[in-house]
């Protein structure tokens, strides 16, 4: 025990040195451009933030971690405008990762129902896709698009936080063309 202690008083501590402020690393000025773009467009279509309701429907939680990074200090989307709320009736996208199970179905239906119009629905995954690892269960009543109309396919196993972002831009550019005409 007292080796240990005084290792740790004499050693220095393994640390690795932040990021330069003058030199930006080239992810971080994407994912800046990322958000000023969807910020601005979400401004111009709602007037207000993007809210997204994300839904499990069966998946083995590989994409909400991912989901769930877009909140985290690296990426903070919060600070762009974009906002996961609880309830479906203050959403604006729902994002739907996994297979649709024969247990969400009904769920997902309500869901779907309880979100104001417009809305749109974002299949995150190869899961919510109909190409994943569980396309084929008998749990499962298949892709996304079987139960509700998908806007937006988002590919990957899990989909990146930076491909979830240039998906919401690329949603966020076609209703700008559709609104405009």
């Amino acid at each position: 025990m007292r080796t240990l202690l005084l290792r740790s008083l004499f050693l220095k501590p393994v640390t690795v040195p932040p990021p330069q402020p003058d030199t930006p690393p080239s992810e971080d000025v994407v994912l800046v451009e990322l958000g000023r773009a969807l910020e601005m467009r979400a401004r111009r279509l709602f007037g207000r933030s993007i809210a997204i309701r994300e839904i499990d429907a069966g998946s083995c939680n590989g994409c909400e971690l991912e989901i769930h990074a877009l909140n985290n200090a690296v990426y903070d989307v919060e600070r762009f405008g974009i906002k996961f709320v609880a309830s479906p009736r203050h959403a604006d996208v729902l994002l739907v990762t996994g297979p649709v199970t024969h247990n969400m179905r009904a769920a997902l239906e309500r869901t779907y129902a309880a979100t104001p119009d417009p809305k749109w629905v974002i299949a995150a995954g190869d899961c919510a896709a109909g190409c994943g690892v569980f396309a084929e269960s008998y749990a499962t009543v298949g892709s996304l698009s079987a139960v509700l109309p998908v806007d937006l396919t988002i590919p990957g196993c899990p989909p990146k936080p930076i491909d979830l972002l240039k998906g919401l831009l690329s949603l966020m550019e076609q209703a700008t063309a559709k609104a405009t005409p």
